[in-house]
C-alpha cells in the first residue's frame, strides 16, 4: 500500500508521422536562401520531413531550403531534390517538413 509505483499500463502516444522514418546515415545537402551550402547527416528522414545533425547552419524557423539527397531503392540509388521549411533549431540539429512531392 505504501508503493508509489504504478501497475496499470500507460497507454502509447499516437505516431502523427504518415510515412515510415529512415534510419540515419543518409547524407543531405542543405543550400539555405543565402550562403553556401552545407552537408549534413539525417538522423532520421521520411517523405516528409526529416532531422539533420548539425552545426548551427544561421536557419530560423519558417526558412525555406534546398535539399538534395540519395536514398537506396533496391538496386538503384535515387537522388532526390526538395523543398522544405525549417521547423525547429536546436542544440542538436535543424528538423524540416517537406514540400509536398509532385512527379514531373
Amino acid at each position: 500500500m505504501g508503493n508509489n509505483i504504478r501497475n496499470d499500463a500507460r497507454p502509447l502516444l499516437a505516431d502523427r508521422r504518415i510515412h515510415p522514418r529512415h534510419a540515419g546515415g543518409v547524407r543531405v545537402y542543405v543550400k539555405p536562401p543565402r550562403g553556401a551550402g552545407k552537408l549534413c547527416v539525417a538522423c532520421n528522414l521520411s517523405a516528409d520531413g526529416a532531422f539533420l545533425e548539425t552545426d548551427d547552419l544561421g536557419l530560423t524557423p519558417g526558412a525555406w531550403v534546398e535539399l538534395a539527397f540519395t536514398v537506396p531503392d533496391g538496386r538503384v540509388t535515387r537522388l532526390h531534390r526538395r523543398r522544405a521549411v525549417v521547423t525547429h533549431v536546436s542544440k542538436g540539429g535543424t528538423g524540416l517538413r517537406m514540400q509536398a512531392f509532385r512527379p514531373s
